[in-house]
């Protein structure tokens, strides 16, 4: 097993958290976590994968130990959020990586692509929604608090940030819970708990509407560039259906595409195969990927 650092570094006067492990002159694979989870959840990946690449996996702004700036003076959107991850990978200076990204890591993935398609050496998504396909039922009452914020606020902070929910997103529809972990959702509670979690979230989850808006965007830039891609789907989310895994080769035929028998969070109960479908991906499709680091 490799061994894990764990770090921060200050970006525009904020506080970002990261772990990272693997040799530094190996290619590099930047982790993009999802809501309500941290860097945490690649833990898994850390260990498995280290020894071919250098994994960074940094907490978004507002979640586990990065800064979480008062929404008052911060505002929660994931272009911000995006640009704080920028300024991320030039404080530690990445020239060049493949992207991992997972549910809120799509959006702030997909940003930095467009900003920077030359440091993209490959993709690798895991439930990140980039075409309508993917959204499923639950989407309509999130669609309705975007529309109208005042009326539907309370009625998404009750259900979004409860704990039901949060242990809801891991279980899904899988028939076999006895496989996850339940401190997986009862950490992840334990954050949304704190002071000022609620205001945050809600705020970052309003302009989720402009992610969706930006869909055709993210499906031209693929189009475009068709960049080695691999999409690894757990097939008992809740809210990200599997069209939206099957529709990324619609801009990228050649990507690779697996349905796992998981949930949103698919590494709770399939790291070892996630692992392995990892590395074979990116040795045969993203190589050295180039110059990782600046000079």
């Amino acid at each position: 097993m490799s061994r894990v650092s764990y770090r921060t570094v200050a970006v525009g006067g904020l506080s970002v958290f990261y772990r990272e492990a693997g040799p530094p002159d190996a290619p590099i694979l930047l982790l993009l976590h999802g809501f309500p989870s941290s860097s945490r959840m690649y833990e898994p990946l850390l260990g498995r994968l280290a020894a071919t690449h250098r994994l960074i996996a940094p907490d978004l702004i507002g979640f586990g130990h990065s800064e979480a700036p008062d929404p008052a003076a911060f505002a929660y959107t994931f272009d911000r959020l995006a640009e704080v991850i920028d300024g991320f990978t030039v404080a530690l200076g990445l020239r060049r990586y493949s992207l991992f990204v997972q549910d809120y890591g799509g959006p702030v993935g997909f940003r930095l692509a467009l900003r920077h398609p030359e440091r993209i050496a490959a993709i690798v998504v895991q439930n990140a929604v980039a075409h309508e396909d993917g959204l499923g039922p639950l989407w309509e009452k999130r669609r309705a608090f975007w529309a109208d914020r005042q009326a539907h606020e309370a009625a998404l902070r009750d259900n979004f940030l409860s704990l039901a929910a949060t242990r809801q997103r891991h279980l899904g529809s899988d028939p076999d819970t006895a496989a996850y972990d339940p401190d997986l959702w009862t950490d992840e509670f334990a954050f949304l708990s704190r002071p000022g979690q609620d205001t945050i979230q809600t705020d970052l989850f309003y302009d989720y509407r402009t992610n969706v808006a930006r869909y055709p965007d993210w499906q031209r830039w693929l189009r475009r560039h068709r960049p080695p891609l691999l999409v690894l789907w757990g097939r008992f989310d809740p809210s990200f259906q599997t069209a939206g895994a099957e529709a990324y080769r619609r801009d990228v035929p050649d990507a690779e595409v697996h349905l796992l028998d998981a949930g949103h969070f698919a590494l709770d109960v399939k790291a070892d195969e996630i692992a392995a479908l990892t590395r074979d991906f990116l040795v045969r499709r993203a190589g050295a990927g180039g110059p990782s680091r600046a000079p």
